[in-house]
């Protein structure tokens, strides 16, 4: 009893490190693809750019699942799994891999940065209010101080929330992360059966096809006349970060409470924040907002660290 005890302890702490991971994952990934996306509107829309890199990431997860699975002599890519838990998985890939990317994205070439960025990280209110509800997660007042730090700083880093205007692309926003919270206790439920890397590939491969279904529907090839290498470059970059943090997310969800793991992904938007002060040389969000979401991760760990993992 106390060794599996132990066990779980040290699980929910590797997760938890595993969402700090994401989080600077993150943070990196939403600075990177403001470059990417601006440099794609030249030539197309943003949907057409998340198609893209959307299909870059899936196939990087095909190829580090396949050789994983040779590292461990099964030879190739196990589709039993797939198979066998074929529904969770394929609403998965719609309500995470696919609809909710069109949504963010195109909410974002029409809603402002700071919107955009407090509406999405509102993701861990929506999520714990599922967990709690579906999947009897038990959260303590060090988990509710947390959320008390977490959005009162993302409400001091957008200026307070009278200033955010909701018009058609903050309502896209605000409706794909919605559909992100149901998926990740969706995923939450599946990765009991599933192992993590199963679950990225069938949501990112599974996304990715109807994404380009979508986009051959809506013409998205036509404008890609004026690809350029830098245009290819941003793609495979940003495939790269994308297939880097569903990777560390999921692993992330496999092991502790999605409560702890989404709450510590709002760290990332410190991350972002430093991109931009020492990169681009923008001016720095309010401190406070910063003091107050790092002070809300660092709660929210502590909490993930300390108490026993939740019965399911």
């Amino acid at each position: 009893m106390a060794r599996n005890r132990h066990k779980d302890v040290q699980t929910r702490r590797t997760g938890v490190l595993l969402a700090a991971g994401t989080a600077a994952i993150s943070g990196i990934a939403i600075f990177v693809n403001g470059y990417g996306v601006r440099a794609w509107t030249e030539i197309s829309d943003p949907t057409t750019y998340t198609m893209l890199k959307n299909t870059v990431a899936a196939l990087i997860l095909l190829v580090v699942a396949t050789v994983v699975a040779r590292r461990a002599g099964a030879g190739r890519f196990d589709l039993s799994q797939v198979r066998k838990h074929w529904l969770g998985l394929s609403l998965i890939a719609i309500v995470g891999g696919s609809i909710p990317f069109v949504l963010f994205f195109e909410g974002l070439a029409r809603a402002t940065s700071s919107d955009a960025a407090f509406i999405h990280k509102t993701l861990v209110v929506w999520v714990t209010v599922l967990a709690v509800s579906f999947l009897r997660e038990k959260i303590g007042p060090l988990h509710i101080a947390a959320l008390v730090l977490l959005i009162w700083g993302q409400v001091a880093l957008s200026g307070g929330v009278g200033a955010i205007e909701l018009g058609a692309g903050e309502w896209m926003i605000l409706a794909a992360t919605l559909l992100w919270a149901v998926e990740t206790v969706i995923a939450k439920r599946v990765l009991g059966s599933v192992p993590s890397l199963t679950v990225v590939v069938a949501r990112m491969a599974g996304g990715a096809v109807l994404l380009i279904l979508y986009g051959v529907g809506r013409g998205a090839f036509a404008g890609l006349t004026g690809v350029t290498p830098e245009h290819i470059g941003w793609i495979l970059f940003t495939g790269l970060t994308l297939s880097c943090y569903v990777a560390t997310w999921f692993a992330a969800l496999a092991r502790a409470q999605a409560v702890d793991v989404t709450a510590v992904l709002v760290g990332g938007a410190i991350i972002t924040a430093l991109l931009e002060l020492g990169i681009r040389g923008a001016q720095l969000p309010p401190a406070l907002g910063l003091v107050l979401v790092g002070f809300g991760v660092l709660t929210v760990v502590v909490a993930g660290w300390r108490r026993p993992a939740a019965t399911r």
